[in-house]
């Protein structure tokens, strides 16, 4: 390996409800990171979260990644360490940029962010308050509320408040009220779809509510809105640029992860077939949301187009998007004119900054 090549770490897995999907988005990036096009450039070691917390260096990484399966306590080193992070294991010293491919909870929430911030490394991806703030979806609604982006209506509760019948009645009257059905109930700090469900009857909203409550102590109930799913990446430090305008089409009732995560069940169409100047204000929408966040590095934004009321929302921001195969985020910089070995090398590059 040249001297002048760039030491990257790229950590995956995390103690987090979409810890298979990291295990497949950090095999894209590495792949894309060692192809021939980068070999020269960079030097990657692997590193492990177990889901427990346990960081894992490269040896127990590497067999994650063959395997493509959340490692087992039986599959790891004895003795095995107290759970939770507990030191950098061996390699991380050198390491010159860190790369998280971490989805949700723990390393997507600005947690790793921080540490990466503590110790001094420039990092891939957004910093720690744009990263907590697109974590949470009730501070992001919040924000994109003051940065007068329009959103579906929605409700935001807590889950303490769902263990008092009254309290809890009042609410499911409010949801009835403000939304309506059918409606959607989401944890407030977890993507892929993980956790979501549609409640179009009371039992099911109390049925939603209650599934949300196990996984999260914040909790958004948003309205059901008969639309389009659009989406656009957004890449930069300094100065951001927005992709081209994708549309993801599916058969199933809603993109729940199932849909998201299995071949066959969805496709993309991209450029979306919708007008220049709905592109356009898309794009521009999606930059601004970055700016209301305070998101750098990278970030996919969603956003629900109703083309009969010519009506535009955003729906929420990911700043560590998937990168698997089926991953919008890779494709529309694909289609934007940089493909995965020159995008994540952008990123790396990015980070350096």
């Amino acid at each position: 390996m040249p001297s002048s090549s760039v030491r990257v770490g790229v950590v995956f897995g995390g103690a987090s409800g979409e810890h298979a999907v990291s295990i497949r988005s950090a095999s894209t990036v590495i792949t894309a990171l060692r192809s021939a096009a980068n070999r020269e450039r960079f030097e990657v070691t692997p590193f492990y979260i177990d889901l427990e917390g346990r960081w894992w260096p490269e040896a127990v990484a590497e067999a994650v990644l063959a395997s493509g399966q959340a490692a087992e306590n039986s599959d790891l080193p004895d003795p095995l360490p107290p759970q939770g992070f507990g030191g950098l294991p061996s390699g991380a010293a050198s390491i010159e940029v860190w790369y998280p491919v971490l989805h949700g909870p723990n390393g997507e929430d600005g947690t790793v962010q921080g540490l990466f911030t503590l110790m001094g490394k420039p990092f891939v991806g957004a910093g720690v308050l744009g990263s907590a703030l697109g974590m949470d979806k009730l501070a992001m609604k919040a924000a994109f509320a003051a940065a007068g982006l329009a959103q579906v209506p929605y409700v935001g509760l807590n889950a303490e408040q769902l263990t008092k019948p009254e309290e809890r009645s009042k609410l499911l009257e409010r949801i009835e009220t403000e939304l309506g059905y059918p409606c959607f109930v989401k944890p407030a700090n977890l993507g892929s779809s993980v956790g979501i469900s549609k409640a179009r009857t009371r039992q099911e909203l109390n049925e939603g509510l209650d599934l949300a409550a196990e996984l999260d102590q914040r909790i958004v109930v948003e309205k059901g809105v008969k639309a389009r799913e659009l989406e656009c990446a957004v890449i930069g430090v300094k100065t951001l640029e927005a992709s081209v305008v994708g549309e993801i089409r599916f058969d199933a009732d809603w993109y729940d992860y199932t849909t998201k995560y299995s071949d066959g069940l969805s496709h993309t169409l991209i450029p979306a077939p919708i007008a220049s100047h709905h592109s356009d204000q898309v794009r521009q929408m999606a930059l601004a949301a970055c700016r209301a966040l305070c998101v750098s590095g990278m970030a996919r934004v969603d956003f629900f187009y109703d083309d009969h009321q010519d009506r535009l929302w955003i729906n929420e921001i990911n700043t560590l998007p998937g990168f698997t195969s089926l991953s919008m985020y890779p494709m529309l910089w694909n289609a934007s004119g940089l493909p995965l070995e020159t995008l994540v090398a952008r990123l790396v590059e990015n980070a350096r900054e």
